[in-house]
């Protein structure tokens, strides 16, 4: 089998740089939200942070040239003051623990882009399990295709349901290196990472995920196999893919095979982590009229009580089905029809209905509308028999515990 999964040359701060400053949530995060970044922006200040080399996407739409060359420009700064230091080739083993969960366990691999698609018919081994926007792409590449390093915040799942690849990792931390170990910012909670050096023997055990006997008693089936679905920044890892089919269009067949752009870094998490929860991705939609409520209205089927949430208004009940990707995808292809015909309407992916809340009785003209949980157990199989989830139907966790961008990468020679 080729070399899906890669151990990947690791950057960290140094030890003199503040970690605590340095690891910040994953940029696609608290978008309605700037007060959020604002506040996290002054706590950083003049510290060497991740911040510095990232663009959180609440600032996206107003991303200059200027402001990409200088996010460029302080990676390649990180990279010759000796922020970035390298640990060698390796694995992740992360601890996370948040104020809603106690311990979520995660493995920061490197995948190669050849084996991702979000095309349910290219059968690739790394899959998309939501909708992909291909809007969303060419902004993205915008900040990627002149970065000499990369901070994933992307989160892939596995189906280890014996729990024996990432777990007996955690069982036996105390024979790796301890790399670092830190509360987090902002509300994240706190955590922890061992480097482990040794990575074939871990390969091999995640490639047996897929063998004929593991799909034939999982799915029933053998014909279909997929290694990892994208829990978290399908969009990210669509950009890395993006940037790599252009940066590719100039090399031989040997540079190919092993140039940093090819691979993208990761975190890999197994679906059964009794500290993994899907949480629903509520949805804002702004700038709209008394007729936006009327229409929802008439959508009512189901046995599932959303909210809908109106600025001074006591929360009224939203009747949509149990099952979330059937009440997502109904909420959404209104939300969708709405915005074409409505000048000015505009929607937006909140995750938390405090977040929700705050977010609509901070704006004029908006609404919030609660959504049902994704049943997690169900991803791989709905993803494998049906395809991609309508886009933005679940979340993995509420968004302060998201990904906090600690590991960098280089994808420059």
């Amino acid at each position: 089998m080729k070399k899906t999964v890669i151990a990947p040359e690791i950057l960290l701060p140094n030890k003199s740089v503040d970690f605590k400053k340095w690891a910040v949530v994953a940029c696609d995060q608290f978008t309605s939200e700037p007060k959020y970044w604002q506040e996290l922006k002054e706590y950083v200040g003049t510290s060497q942070s991740a911040l510095n080399v990232i663009l959180p996407e609440v600032y996206l739409s107003k991303a200059t040239d200027a402001l990409i060359d200088g996010i460029n420009a302080t990676m390649n700064e990180y990279l010759s003051d000796g922020t970035f230091q390298s640990q060698g080739k390796g694995f992740i083993l992360v601890e996370r623990s948040t104020p809603v969960t106690v311990r979520r366990l995660g493995l920061v691999i490197a995948v190669d882009l050849e084996d991702y698609s979000f095309r349910r018919e290219d059968h690739a081994l790394i899959r998309a399990t939501e909708g992909t926007v291909i809007e969303r792409i060419p902004p993205r590449v915008r900040i990627r295709q002149h970065a000499p390093v990369e901070l994933p915040h992307i989160m892939l799942l596995i189906d280890d349901r014996k729990c024996e690849i990432i777990e007996k990792l955690y069982e036996n931390r105390d024979s790796y290196r301890l790399a670092y170990d830190s509360d987090l910012n902002m509300n994240g909670g706190h955590i922890r990472g061992w480097f482990i050096e040794q990575t074939d023997a871990i390969v091999e055990q995640l490639y047996k995920l897929i063998s004929d006997a593991e799909l034939l008693e999982k799915y029933g089936q053998k014909d279909e196999s997929m290694l990892f679905a994208v829990g978290d920044g399908n969009h990210s890892l669509a950009t890395a893919k993006a940037c790599w089919d252009n940066v590719k269009q100039n090399l031989s067949e040997d540079e190919k095979k092993c140039h940093p752009a090819r691979y993208a870094m990761v975190e890999l998490e197994n679906l059964h982590d009794s500290g993994l929860q899907f949480e629903p991705i509520h949805r804002a939609v702004f700038n709209v009229k008394p007729d936006f409520i009327e229409g929802l209205k008439k959508l009512e089927q189901g046995d599932y009580a959303c909210k809908l949430i109106v600025k001074g208004s006591k929360p009224e009940t939203l009747m949509l089905p149990s099952n979330a990707p059937t009440a997502v995808k109904l909420l959404q292809d209104y939300i969708d029809g709405y915005i074409k015909t409505h000048d000015g309407a505009e929607v937006d992916y909140v995750h938390g209905e405090g977040s929700l809340t705050e977010v609509v009785n901070n704006s004029q003209n908006a609404v919030g509308i609660t959504l049902p949980p994704l049943q997690k157990n169900d991803l791989f199989d709905c993803v494998l028999k049906v395809g991609a989830l309508p886009r933005k139907t679940f979340s993995m966790g509420e968004a302060f515990e998201k990904r906090y961008y600690v590991e960098a990468r280089k994808i420059t020679k």
